[in-house]
């Protein structure tokens, strides 16, 4: 480190902080389908996926995955390299940040210097390539040449190299002795005395060849660059050795080869610019599209776009997939959960409802901790027609092998033990494709468009079509659709006036139905006398704080949470609004900061709300990430976000959760992750009742959780003298113990008895927990 107008030199100690890792409270699912970079060491290949990373052991052929579990950002990988030297691997981003994987340690470096720089426009701090040299890291930007020390993990200068010294795109570098050579987005090749003291100054940096190169690389005494259809020999003027059938997307080397990537295939070539491997196809995969390649010991490692890597020995077309077990994509739009499976879909609409550009990207299923994925391909093929922007999900509770999912496009596909077995729409069922000018034809590009799905207690499917005046729709359990008419809430005279969509439905104990719109409030239906009633903004109208409905759940005492563009309401009796006398009046949840009376959630677009086992609330949003809140609202009990979890984006599209084990399942638009979450659907009996972790061991700092209990079951802990030193009653499924007695001390080691009463105080149960100080 040099002087201060180096970038970096006197905050580096201050911008280096440790991410935390999060292995023991939560799980990645994230998506390796698509991959960013290639690097290898220490015996392993590692492979960046759009944000999260995995390696492939040589020896064991094990695959280890890196994620926000485990402490990375979330977010968009752009570079990769292994340190052998250094026994560290480095990631950079899109947004200049870099983080580095220690090997044998647990928290990962994250290194936020040009991350955080006000010179550098946000625009241009993307990092392209890692380049080691003589114990430096010199960092290709889009901004110029950073230089890290990977001994004192601290950055050094800065170069910016155009003319002028202003900040150029470095697609990458390359060191062969005395030089250092940086090619350019469009600014040619450069070089300078790669042993200067003086890097910082821009004239030292003398451009060797004018336009735009991909990369540049080091093979032997020789160093080459490529454009988008050729390879060059720089050293000695520059030359081209050869030209490539296809549009370059990537050059790299490594110990002595030079790797061509095209969206086809990949070239290695010697320093000698002898060919030693073209790999373009592989035996049984039907075709890929590649975004990066690499090669190493005689195999090739192909990038793919939505397959992962195929690892594939020289002179061969016998591939290996290398890819880790997870969902088709990370732009998670919608979920639910039933015990022991989740359903995920990748649909997506603006937040004005706008389905377009139409998603193509098929469904995925967990079910016992494995994941079965659907491509669009195979969707249109066993539907024998098109399945496209699937936009919600509900599985069957009397069925849990059946499930329903809306399209915003096509109508409601059904889909039997995960095999899709029929799309409900025009040819097939009374649904039609929605006209977009009044007395006009049907609108292809509009088509049908469904999204809210809900069931009743009699098993019927509630559903809701946009700009459709029967577009109020039940399928019975019989798979009977029927079609009500709402023309007497909105107004179809007029499709103009006519709400642009139709939300999210959600049903009652009485079997209620109610459902959101965009721009036209919340409606609510009497199924049994057939009205309808309306609920807008503004105090003797509802009261919601905006009109746009983006999600409802109605609680375990019956009361319904109104999500909205602009806020969160609650409905204390979703009965009470019908009728001349109703009371249609929402109310906010005031809660108390600092003494001052806030509404809570004030003005946050509500994107999900889901009720646990407990009555609590889990609130998503789509700029603060996810609240956990108590059951009447007036305690945060968690709040999750970007920063103190391992979210992987404070965007959180939807939530499911697992009743029987409790865990939280959060859907973000770069990724899904899943939190332990402790409270649990009540059971029937108190047959499964267990405790753990059992035993409690010293290093453990967390609560026992006893799981497996009756609504309202109450629970006492004694030592074994009898000595009480807990009590409460269970609210779901679950109670936590801190394993102390009310609270005033720890307690000792023993032996602890759980005696469990069902609320009736006919059943019984007690159990037993093993405590080590």
């Amino acid at each position: 480190m040099k002087y201060l107008f180096t970038l970096f030199a006197v905050v580096t100690v201050l911008l280096h902080t440790k991410a935390q890792n999060f292995e023991n409270e939560w799980t990645g699912h994230f998506s390796y389908v698509s991959i960013q970079a290639i690097s290898q060491g220490n015996d392993r290949i590692y492979v960046a996926a759009e944000n999260a990373v995995f390696s492939y052991d040589l020896s064991t052929q094990e695959l280890e995955t890196i994620s926000t579990i485990n402490g990375l950002s979330g977010e968009q990988i752009s570079a990769l390299y292994y340190s052998e030297n250094f026994n560290l691997l480095v990631i950079g981003y899109e947004n200049g940040l870099m983080e580095i994987v220690l090997d044998g340690e647990e928290n990962i470096l994250t290194v936020v210097d040009i991350l955080n720089k006000p010179t550098i426009p946000p625009n241009q701090k993307q990092i392209n390539q890692f380049n080691e040299y003589e114990g430096n890291l010199y960092i290709a930007a889009a901004f110029g040449i950073s230089v890290f020390d990977l001994a004192l993990l601290e950055f050094g200068d800065t170069y910016f190299i155009g003319d002028g010294g202003e900040q150029i795109d470095i697609t990458a570098t390359a060191v062969l002795p005395p030089y250092i050579y940086a090619s350019t987005t469009d600014n040619g090749i450069r070089r300078a005395l790669v042993e200067s003291d003086n890097l910082i100054d821009f004239e030292q940096w003398d451009q060797i060849a004018g336009g735009g190169y991909l990369g540049i690389v080091r093979a032997g005494n020789q160093v080459f660059a490529a454009n988008s259809n050729q390879l060059y020999s720089v050293v000695g003027g520059l030359q081209v050795v050869e030209t490539i059938n296809g549009t370059i997307l990537e050059i790299n080397g490594q110990n002595g080869v030079i790797n061509i990537v095209t969206a086809a295939g990949v070239r290695v070539y010697d320093e000698n610019i002898s060919l030693l491997a073209s790999i373009f196809n592989v035996n049984g995969v039907d075709g890929f599209l590649l975004q990066t390649g690499f090669s190493h010991n005689n195999f090739v490692y192909l990038g793919t776009t939505e397959q992962g890597v195929f690892q594939v020995p020289f002179g061969t077309n016998e591939g290996e997939q290398l890819l880790p077990d997870g969902p088709l994509f990370n732009s998670s739009f919608s979920i639910d959960a039933s015990p022991g499976q989740l359903w995920l879909n990748f649909g997506d609409v603006t937040v004005n409802f706008n389905p377009y550009p139409l998603t193509k990207k098929g469904i995925s299923n967990l079910r016992e901790g494995a994941w079965t994925n659907i491509s669009y391909d195979e969707l249109t093929e066993t539907l024998g027609k098109e399945a496209n922007d699937l936009v919600r999900i509900k599985i069957n509770p009397n069925n849990p092998n059946e499930v329903f999912m809306s399209s915003f496009q096509k109508g409601i596909l059904q889909i039997d033990d995960q095999t899709p077995i029929k799309m409900f729409d025009e040819s097939n069922s009374s649904l039609e494709i929605t006209a977009t000018e009044t007395n006009g034809p049907p609108n292809p590009n509009f088509g049908i468009r469904i999204f809210g799905l809900d069931y009743d207690n009699q098993g019927n499917l509630w559903a809701v079509q946009a700009k459709d005046e029967n577009g109020l729709i039940r399928i019975s359990p019989q798979g009977q659709l029927q079609q009500l008419d709402i023309s007497d809430i909105f107004n179809f005279s007029d499709l103009n006036s006519s709400p642009l969509a139709l939300t999210e439905v959600k049903t009652t104990r009485e079997n209620h139905v109610f459902f959101g719109s965009v721009s036209e409030g919340l409606v609510g239906y009497n199924s049994s006398t057939g009205s309808f009633v309306k609920i807008s903004e503004d105090p003797g109208n509802g009261n919601l704080p905006n009109k746009t409905i983006r999600s409802l759940a109605i609680d375990n005492n019956n009361r319904l949470w109104i999500g909205t563009l602009e806020g969160l309401r609650v409905l204390f009796n979703p009965g009470g609004v019908f009728g001349e006398n109703g009371n249609i009046e929402t109310q906010p949840i005031i809660i108390l900061e600092d003494g001052v009376p806030q509404e809570l959630l004030f003005e946050l677009t509500i994107t999900d709300i889901e009720v646990d086992g407990a009555n609590n609330k889990w609130i998503s949003t789509a700029a603060s990430g996810v609240f956990y809140l108590s059951s009447d609202g007036q305690e945060t009990l968690l709040q999750f976000n970007k920063d103190n979890s391992p979210l992987p984006s404070n965007n959180v599209q939807d939530i499911a959760i697992d009743s029987f084990s409790g865990v939280v399942y959060f859907a973000t638009v770069n990724g899904l992750v899943a939190y332990n979450g402790t409270s649990t659907a009540p059971r029937d009996n108190l047959e499964d009742v267990y405790a753990f972790p059992n035993p409690v061991r010293p290093q453990y700092k967390g609560n026992v959780t006893i799981d497996g209990l009756t609504a309202n079951a109450n629970v006492k802990i004694t030592d074994i003298t009898g000595n009480l030193v807990f009590e409460t009653t269970s609210e779901g499924g679950s109670v936590q113990w801190d394993t102390t007695a009310f609270g005033e001390y720890k307690v000792a080691s023993g032996v602890y008895l759980v005696i469990i009463t069902a609320a009736d105080a006919i059943e019984k149960k007690v159990t037993k927990i093993m405590v080590v100080r």
